[in-house]
C-alpha cells in the first residue's frame, strides 16, 4: 500500500556508516517496519524494531535509539521536521500507492461547490500526487493554489495535525486530499473556510463543516466547565517536536494573573490516569492539540488549550484552533526534505 525507498534507505545508511539501526513506525506502518527490518538484516545490518506508539515527526526515538547503542534512527510514516536529534535519522513519509484521480472525478461536482479558486492540501502520504490532482483541477476549470506553509511542514500543500499554514491562503475553499477527520478538520477550524475532504481509498467526500461546529461546540462546553476551576495544571510536553515552554509559561502567568493556581507539570505521554492524583480542577495541554479534542473524554476534569484559556479568561470572544507553528518562509528559501531525510 505505501512506497518503502529500500535502496535508497540502504544507500543512506552506508553513507552514514551505520551498522545497528532501530526502525521506528507509526501503527499502521509495522508490516512495513518489519519488511525493511528483513531486508537491512539481509543486508548485514543490526535492526530493531521500536514498539511505542508514535504520534508524528515531532516524536522521535532517537533518544532511545542512542542508548540502544544504534548508529540510526529511521522514522517511517512523516516528513523532515527541524528538530536538534541525538543521532542521525532518516525520515521516510511512505508515499501511498493510491491514483488520487479516480476520486476526484468521482466527485467533481461536488468539489465545484468550494467555488472556482480552492485551496488544495494533504498529508504526507498523498504530497507526491498533488501535482497531479492539481493538474486534473485545472483542466476542469479551477483555479488551484496550494500554499507553502510555514518551516514546520516540508513540502507545499502539505498539513500537519498541528500546523495548517499551508491552507491559509487566497482561495474561496479548501479541498483536503486523503485519509481521516482530524486533518481536514483542523483545516476548517483554522481557516474558517469550506473545506471538503475526498479520500482518494474509498472516493468518498465529506465536508467538514458539520463536524466543525459540532467541535466546537464540545470545546465550549469543556470551557464552560472549567468556568469555576481555581486551579489548573499546566502541562508541557517533552517531546522535541512538541516542547511548547514558552507558551506554557505565557500561559501559567496568565492564568495566575487572573487569580487562578497554576502549575507547570511536564510530561512525555499525556493522559488522565497520569495526572488523575493531582490535586488541580482543570488541565490546559500545552503539546499537541490532539490530546484535549481528541481524548477529552477520557478526562474525568475540563481539559483545555492554550487558545482556549484566552476564551475563559475572557480575553478574547473568538474560538481559535490551537497549533504549532514554525517560522515563516522566505520567498527564496529551498522548500522539501534538507537533511536526514529520503523519498523526496
Amino acid at each position: 500500500m505505501y512506497v518503502i525507498p529500500l535502496e535508497e534507505i540502504l544507500a543512506e545508511l552506508r553513507r552514514l556508516n551505520a551498522n545497528r539501526v532501530l526502525i521506528q513506525s507509526p501503527e499502521g506502518l509495522r508490516r512495513e517496519a518489519e519488511e525493511l527490518a528483513s531486508f537491512l538484516e539481509d543486508r548485514g545490518l543490526e535492526v530493531t524494531l521500536y514498539g511505542e506508539v508514535n504520534y508524528g515527526a515531532c516524536d522521535p526515538a532517537d533518544l532511545e535509539a542512542k542508548r540502544l547503542g544504534c548508529d540510526a534512527l529511521i522514522h517511517l510514516g512523516h516528513s523532515y521536521m527541524t528538530l536538534h536529534l541525538e543521532v542521525p535519522t532518516i525520515f521516510v513519509p511512505a508515499f501511498s500507492r493510491v491514483d488520487v484521480i479516480p476520486s476526484l472525478k468521482k466527485n467533481l461536482e461536488e468539489i465545484r461547490k468550494l467555488g472556482k479558486k480552492i485551496a488544495l492540501v494533504t498529508t504526507a502520504q498523498h504530497i507526491h500526487k498533488l501535482e497531479d490532482a492539481k493538474n486534473f483541477l485545472e483542466t476542469n476549470g479551477f483555479e488551484v493554489v496550494i500554499g507553502r506553509g510555514d518551516s514546520r511542514v516540508s513540502w507545499p500543500g502539505q498539513v500537519l495535525g498541528c500546523n495548517f499554514s499551508s491552507a491559509r491562503v487566497k482561495a474561496e475553499g479548501i479541498l483536503f486530499i486523503g485519509s481521516g477527520y482530524f486533518h481536514p478538520l483542523g483545516v476548517a477550524l483554522a481557516t474558517k473556510k469550506p473545506t471538503l475532504a475526498v479520500n482518494p481509498h474509498t472516493g468518498d467526500a465529506i465536508w467538514m463543516a458539520k463536524e466543525a461546529e459540532r467541535i466546537i461546540r464540545r470545546r465550549w462546553a469543556q470551557i464552560a466547565k472549567a468556568i469555576d476551576a481555581k486551579s489548573f495544571g499546566v502541562i508541557v510536553s517533552t517531546k522535541k517536536g512538541q516542547l511548547r515552554l514558552a507558551e506554557a509559561k505565557r500561559t501559567l502567568e496568565l492564568l495566575r494573573e487572573h487569580g487562578k493556581k497554576a502549575r507547570l507539570i511536564a510530561m512525555d505521554h499525556i493522559s488522565y490516569p497520569q495526572v488523575e492524583g493531582f490535586p488541580f480542577d482543570a488541565y490546559v495541554v500545552v503539546a499537541c492539540p490532539r490530546v484535549p479534542i481528541d481524548d477529552y473524554e477520557n478526562w474525568g476534569k475540563p481539559v483545555l488549550t492554550p487558545r482556549e484559556v484566552e476564551l475563559l479568561l475572557g480575553l478574547t470572544d473568538e474560538y481559535k484552533f490551537d497549533e504549532i507553528l514554525g517560522a515563516e518562509r522566505r520567498e527564496d528559501e529551498p522548500l522539501g526534505i534538507a537533511v536526514h531525510g529520503v523519498g523526496k
